[in-house]
């Protein structure tokens, strides 16, 4: 029985056309090679698994070739089987982590002005070749900078920021860019069936966006998964072999944290951990559909083509309804200090689940951030008329205003201010044009809370020239009780009744349930017309 070889050593590139993604670089090293054009040191850069080292070793080959195709090396002369099968003495491949060192340098540039004596030019491949020390760079620069004719480098790096500019200016630098989830997916296909994998479309689709742009990865996923299961091979199948959540799970959580269900968002997890899913990916899932979440709230109409397909595009639409900017960057950033903080951690389910408290519940946390997240999410409500304020319990289960017995007569309660026993005849629609007006010149958050609907949080009422704030919520109060705020709303309100008008804020919450005097004169006010509420 032969040994079994990887898919992604078996089906490597071993032509410029049969690269995935790279046009721009394939089409390029094309033409020099059929224009003579060439190079004599090349550097290679982009993130892992894009197809540098296949394109160094296809270079190594076409400048090598006896009957070069238009550019393509023919992978059948004398050279190309040599250089294939490794025999090749003339095309060297170092892997620059495990031989960095100035000496191992020394050697090969000692090595380098031999003529070649298999093929007409000798190549030196030095992968990841920001991992020399600075000695190993200086003493490559001599060789790279006045090289002898026969000699071509070849460098590839993931980290370009690590290369020294005195190297980078002396050789002709190629981006390979990510490998867009397509084509991974059409490559995936296309070994499947030459493997006789059964592999659903939607199998494809995971893996490629699990490969996140690199064509190694994916084919490395498919080896896996192919391997651990026998016959069809489904997404949810990926996602059992793989040991992460599937994307309905991370929709269905996700739905958990914006409607503030900390149980069910818990009762998820657990089940999900309990299956084996792995907690980085389920947390690293999440963060990508929060991105997901903000792309759409930000970019709108381009954003179904920048999703990453975590959740089906519908699900994400209706996801991000319910959710504020705001509210998704925060539950991103707390997503990547968990998932940060795991590496340290000794208990990394618990991390998992104190998060997902966190992001269930802002209200735990005082910081600015989770203030911002409550105050923007209530804007949200307000603008969108959702915004409901609940009674207080004690009041919930009073008995109605005309139920109630009379209120007893206070002997000794001072006789009701003269402005207060006059009553005010407003035009229509005061507040509904108050509101209006106010809304133009002030600015967020206070704007905000003025609305003209039943169910306002601030509601006004006129008590001789004093506009009341009557606010359901102390913190409310807190926003609009400023000198700015009660200006533009005395001016607006002076204005349109052709008198002066002072607003002043009332905090329902903060009257002290032991004045009774000043409960009765509330009731008075509600149950009589010489407190006039101002309605739409």
């Amino acid at each position: 029985m032969g040994t079994y070889q990887a898919l992604y050593r078996k089906y490597r590139p071993q032509t410029f056309d049969d690269v995935s993604g790279q046009m721009a670089v394939t089409q390029t090293l094309k033409t020099q090679l059929m224009t003579g054009r060439m190079s004599h040191a090349y550097l290679f850069t982009g993130s892992r698994g894009t197809g540098k080292t296949s394109c160094a070793k296809i270079l190594a080959k076409a400048v090598n070739c006896l009957k070069p195709d238009h550019g393509n090396p023919c992978n059948c002369c004398e050279a190309c089987r040599a250089i294939d099968s490794g025999s090749c003495m003339d095309v060297l491949e170092i892997d620059a982590a495990s031989n960095n060192g100035v000496d191992n340098v020394r050697d090969l540039r000692d090595d380098a002005v031999y003529t070649p004596s298999q093929v007409k030019m000798r190549v030196y491949i030095i992968d990841e070749v920001h991992m020399l020390s600075i000695s190993a760079f200086n003493a490559l620069l001599k060789i790279i900078e006045e090289p002898p004719e026969h000699l071509l480098f070849i460098l590839a790096t993931t980290e370009l920021h690590k290369v020294p500019a005195t190297i980078l200016s002396r050789c002709q630098r190629f981006s390979f860019r990510r490998i867009s989830q397509e084509d991974i997916a059409a490559r995936l296909q296309y070994v499947a069936y030459q493997e006789n994998i059964d592999l659903d479309d939607s199998a494809a689709r995971v893996i490629a966006r699990l490969a996140d742009g690199g064509m190694r990865d994916g084919l490395s996923l498919l080896d896996q998964c192919a391997s651990a299961t026998a016959g069809e091979l489904t997404a949810e199948r990926v996602y059992e072999c793989l040991g992460i959540a599937g994307e309905r799970k991370c929709a269905e959580l996700m739905g958990y944290i914006a409607s503030h269900n900390t149980a069910k968002a818990l009762e998820l997890f657990n089940r999900l951990y309990t299956e084996g899913k792995d907690l980085s990916a389920m947390l690293d899932e999440l963060a990508c559909l929060a991105r997901d979440l903000l792309v759409i709230k930000t970019a709108r109409k381009e954003a179904i083509s920048m999703l990453s397909g975590i959740a089906t595009d519908e699900e994400a639409v209706q996801l991000a309804a319910q959710l504020t900017p705001a509210e998704l960057i925060r539950i991103m950033g707390r997503l990547q200090k968990a998932l940060a903080g795991f590496t340290r951690s000794a208990s990394r389910r618990m991390d998992a689940e104190l998060c997902l408290v966190e992001l269930c519940q802002p209200e735990l946390e005082l910081d600015a951030e989770s203030m911002n997240v409550r105050l923007t999410r209530l804007e949200e409500q307000i603008k969108t008329g959702s915004f409901v304020m609940r009674e207080p319990p004690e009041k919930q289960n009073e008995a109605p205003e005309e139920d109630r017995p009379p209120l007893p007569e206070d002997a000794d309660a001072p006789p009701m201010p003269q402005e207060e026993q006059t009553q005010s005849e407003l035009p229509t629609g005061f507040w509904v044009d108050l509101v209006a007006g106010v809304r133009k010149e002030l600015k967020p958050p206070a704007q905000g809370f003025f609305v003209a609907t039943p169910n306002a949080p601030v509601r006004g009422v006129l008590v001789g020239d004093r506009l009341e704030l009557r606010c359901d919520a102390a913190f409310i109060a807190q926003m609009l009780d400023k000198p700015e705020v009660l200006e533009i709303v005395s001016r607006k309100a002076g204005a349109m009744l052709s008198r002066p008008i002072r607003a002043v804020v009332v905090d329902l919450q903060s009257q002290p349930k032991d004045a009774p005097r000043m409960e009765q004169l509330l009731n008075f006010g509600r149950s009589h017309a010489d407190i006039v509420t101002i309605k739409e």
